[in-house]
């Protein structure tokens, strides 16, 4: 039997990076679309070196205009090509919403099955990176509403490289959502395919019996050191990690919701209409005689998103997250005065 490829310590970026040089190698159909990704290598660095490796035709400069860069990545599929699009920041995909919400989505559907549009939009999003406007949202919402979209976010390298790998391999379309202030975090990656993932399932980051705690994207990290500071007060978190935002794995949460009777759901977007509701509205539907406490939720504020220079108080961190555990567990919290 072969071994595993180790790579070592890679970032999160890095895995990207070598995701989309895997699919390059092994799938001639595999192109890249974006703005500044051949020459430049992406702003973030992501795609640098694949335009030397690959060539312009299939490592390919676009101009600054997002609806037109999807709509050619439309035209390469509906050719049996499967083209990789990148925004180059999650406040540009506003562009494109009307060709991934009204054609992408709905092509497979309107033809009765008989074109297929495997295209992945890789989107870098949330905040923490200090940037200016239109650099830093969180735009997942409106598109895990669309049906006939998958959306994923991976948290870690690992993921990120496995997650990609399988999205462009997919004959549906996928929006990637990559969370920008964890593109240096490191962790040891498998380059082998991992015929066991499956991106629609969720993962049991750590184990518990007081608290489901469920994170997507850059706050997977903020969680864990939830989970480590609540431990310190004798309260068990069960972190669950998303990965998949549409289908959403209810079916992970519910099963440890049952277990702990308790449920806080956290993300960078504003709290109203957010994936933190429809999880909320659908446990509460189905574990409603399990449930201890109402789910908390600890997200952004719903403002638009914040200069650069207070983001830090619209970013739900350690302290809030920590706030929505004890709100659960019915202990003195920040809402403990208007709730009386």
């Amino acid at each position: 039997m072969a071994t595993a490829t180790k790579t070592g310590q890679l970032t999160l970026a890095k895995s990207i990076t070598e995701a989309l040089r895997r699919s390059l190698r092994d799938d001639e159909k595999v192109v890249l679309l974006g703005e500044d990704i051949g020459k430049l290598g992406g702003v973030f660095r992501v795609t640098d070196g694949l335009l030397a490796e690959f060539g312009s035709e299939r490592v390919i400069d676009t101009p600054l205009a997002e609806s037109g860069v999807v709509g050619v990545a439309i035209g390469l599929a509906m050719r049996g090509y499967r083209p990789v699009v990148e925004i180059q920041f999650d406040g540009f995909i506003y562009p494109a919403f009307d060709q991934i919400v009204a054609q992408i989505a709905k092509l497979h559907y309107r033809s009765r099955g008989t074109v297929k549009l495997p295209i992945t939009i890789r989107v870098p999003f949330g905040g923490g990176i200090g940037s200016v406007e239109h650099h830093s949202e969180s735009p997942e919402a409106y598109f895990a509403h669309t049906a006939g979209l998958r959306v994923v976010s991976a948290s870690n390298p690992q993921d990120a490289y496995d997650l990609l790998r399988q999205s462009i391999a997919s004959d549906d379309p996928v929006l990637f959502f990559e969370p920008k202030r964890r593109y240096w975090a490191r962790g040891e990656v498998d380059l082998d395919p991992s015929d066991s993932l499956n991106y629609m399932k969720a993962r049991v980051v750590s184990p518990g019996k007081d608290v489901t705690m469920v994170a997507y994207g850059s706050l997977v990290t903020t969680a864990k050191d939830a989970v480590a500071a609540a431990a310190d007060d004798g309260v068990s978190i069960e972190l669950i990690d998303l990965r998949s935002l549409s289908p959403l794995d209810l079916d992970t949460i519910e099963k440890s919701v049952r277990k702990t009777g308790r449920l806080v759901i956290t993300h960078e977007a504003s709290e109203e209409g957010g994936i933190g509701a429809e999880i909320a509205a659908s446990i509460t539907e189905r574990c409603f005689n399990w449930l201890e406490a109402a789910p908390a939720r600890v997200t952004g504020f719903n403002i638009p998103y914040p200069p650069a220079a207070v983001e830090e108080y619209f970013l739900p961190d350690l302290d809030r997250l920590l706030d929505g555990v004890d709100r659960v567990l019915g202990k003195p919290n920040s809402r403990s005065a208007w709730e009386s």
